[in-house]
């Protein structure tokens, strides 16, 4: 379960979605997430779907590396999806039995729900698959620089960032190891019940937590030996540009959000 967690990782490659700009790409995933809401039925949620796919399809990230991304959250759309079809009252009925009646609009909106998270997380994992760590933030910090004017730390925020993401995957490892190194002395971590799997972390919390205090003091030691001050005339290998991609994917953006607004309007709640 560990290893599926995908947070941070950045899966290497050269399409048309790991060409365009960061920011570009900041802006067009908190758009994507925006229409995904405000979809109200299944005709403009289709559209959605094709355009996040024809997205996921454009990247060529493994469907195996999505997959990942999708699995830690099974159970929590399972859980939703079976909320809506016990509690959702209204349409046809198609079961009913002692206290539980399942209805159409059950069935649908859980259906909608659960589509919904699915293209959600489809979309926020391409953002982290397609963009390294350090593009991010710097992406982030070009987007925020305006808020400089009020004294708002703007550097030291992306820098947090970066830190935060670069060390995701290094704990992840953290915690397999010391995991691996539990089992071998013979600690039980997958059976019994709540409590005793609780009880069972405490040895791999400790170390970690040690890890992980070392790691900080390590990393702040090299970036006082490296002179590091801060973002003040900081300068970078790659200066990030807008391209016509860039252009265009937004177009092709506001053309969809355009679509979906007006199929809300003329077709309402379908659901």
């Amino acid at each position: 379960m560990i290893s599926d967690i995908t947070i941070g990782q950045y899966y290497s490659g050269t399409s048309v979605i790991h060409r365009m700009d960061a920011r570009m790409k900041f802006v067009l995933t908190m758009a994507l997430i925006v229409i995904l809401f405000v979809c109200r039925n299944f005709y403009s949620l289709a559209l959605g779907f094709v355009f996040v796919v024809a997205a996921l399809l454009l990247s060529r990230v493994p469907m195996k590396m999505m997959w990942r991304s999708i699995k830690p959250l099974v159970i929590l759309m399972l859980f939703t999806a079976a909320i809506n079809v016990f509690y959702n009252r209204g349409g046809e009925t198609l079961v009913s039995f002692w206290k539980i009646t399942i209805t159409t609009t059950g069935v649908y909106t859980a259906i909608f729900t659960t589509v919904r998270i699915i293209l959600l997380v489809v979309v926020s994992s391409l953002l982290t698959y397609t963009t390294t760590p350090t593009m991010l933030t710097d992406g982030l910090e070009r987007l925020l620089s305006p808020l400089k004017v009020i004294k708002v730390p703007v550097h030291t925020l992306a820098m947090i960032m970066t830190l935060a993401l670069r060390f995701i995957p290094v704990l992840i490892e953290e915690i397999e190891r010391i995991m691996n190194a539990q089992k071998a002395r013979g600690a039980d971590l997958e059976t019994g019940g709540l409590i005793k799997r609780a009880k069972a972390l405490i040895p791999i919390l400790i170390p970690l937590f040690i890890s992980s205090f070392r790691r900080a003091y390590e990393l702040a030691f090299a970036m006082e030996c490296r002179c590091y001050t801060g973002g003040e005339g900081r300068t970078r290998m790659k200066q990030m540009k807008l391209a016509a991609r860039d252009f265009v994917a937004l177009g092709i953006t506001a053309a969809l959000l355009a679509a979906v607004i007006v199929l809300n309007h003329y077709l309402g709640h379908l659901i």
